[in-house]
C-alpha cells in the first residue's frame, strides 16, 4: 500500500485523468481524499492511496502521475494505516463511545488520522514535563519538550536538529490546557498543511469536550 500526495489543477477531469495514469500501471485505488484547495493558484492538494501488484515497482507510480499535464508529486511513501483516508469520523465515533478515555483515543488515533509515524502526549502540569502517553516508534525527546511548552494554540513546530527527529516534521495542539501538548510527527515530510493543523485543532477540542461529558 502506498500514499501518493499530489499537487493537481483544480478543475473538473483532473482527478480522473490522474486515475486513469494510475491504472495504466495496474494501481488499485483504495481511497481519495482532497486535502487542501489553493484558490489562489487553482490547483488542489489531494492524497490517494493505491496499492500494485506484485512485480510492479513502485517508482511507476510516481512516473504515472509526472506524465500527467501539471500534475506534481509532492510525496510518496509506503502507508501503514491501512487504506482508508476518512480516518477522523472513525476516531471521533470511538472517542464518543468511550468518553472517559477520549483524549487516549485522539493520541492513538492521530497517527493514522494525520497519515503521520508518531504520537505522544507532553504533561507540564506539574514539577516537570514528562510524557504521559505515546505511541510505538515515539523518539526520546529530551530537553525539547522545554521548547514546546506552552502550547496556546495547534501548530506546526520547527524541525529540532536532534537525533531522531532532525528529519521529521512536527505539529502540535494543546488538551485542556497550554501544558498538556499533544505532538505528532513525521519522518521525511511532507510538511503539515494548514488544513491539517486545523483538522487536529478540531479534533483536540472535540477530545476535550466529549471527555467533559464523561
Amino acid at each position: 500500500m502506498f500514499l501518493l500526495r499530489l499537487i493537481i489543477p483544480d478543475r473538473p477531469g483532473s482527478l480522473g485523468t490522474v486515475a486513469t495514469a494510475l491504472g495504466e500501471v495496474n494501481a488499485d485505488i483504495h481511497a481519495i481524499e482532497i486535502v487542501e484547495h489553493r484558490r489562489e493558484n487553482g490547483t488542489a492538494v489531494d492524497d490517494i492511496v493505491v496499492d500494485l501488484p506484485p512485480g510492479v515497482l513502485p517508482d511507476r507510480l510516481v512516473s504515472a502521475c509526472n506524465s500527467v499535464p501539471d500534475v506534481e508529486v509532492i510525496w510518496f511513501s509506503r502507508y501503514g494505516a491501512g487504506g482508508g483516508l476518512h480516518m477522523d469520523l472513525e476516531a471521533v465515533e470511538q472517542m464518543t463511545s468511550a468518553p472517559a478515555e477520549a483524549v487516549d483515543i485522539l493520541v492513538e488515533q492521530a497517527p493514522s488520522v494525520l497519515h503521520a509515524d508518531w504520537a505522544a502526549l507532553l504533561d507540564g502540569t506539574g514539577s516537570e514535563i514528562k510524557v504521559a502517553l505515546e505511541t510505538s516508534a515515539t523518539p526520546e525527546f529530551g530537553d525539547l519538550v522545554n521548547q514546546w511548552l506552552p502550547l496556546e494554540k495547534a501548530t506546526t513546530l520547527a524541525a529540532p536538529s536532534h537525533q531522531g527527529l532532525s528529519e521529521s516534521v512536527l505539529v502540535a495542539a494543546p488538551l485542556e490546557s497550554d501544558r498538556r501538548v499533544l505532538v505528532i510527527g513525521r519522518r521525511g515530510g511532507p510538511e503539515f498543511l494548514g488544513s491539517e493543523v486545523a483538522r487536529l485543532s478540531y479534533l483536540a477540542s472535540l477530545a476535550v469536550t466529549i471527555r467533559a461529558t464523561a
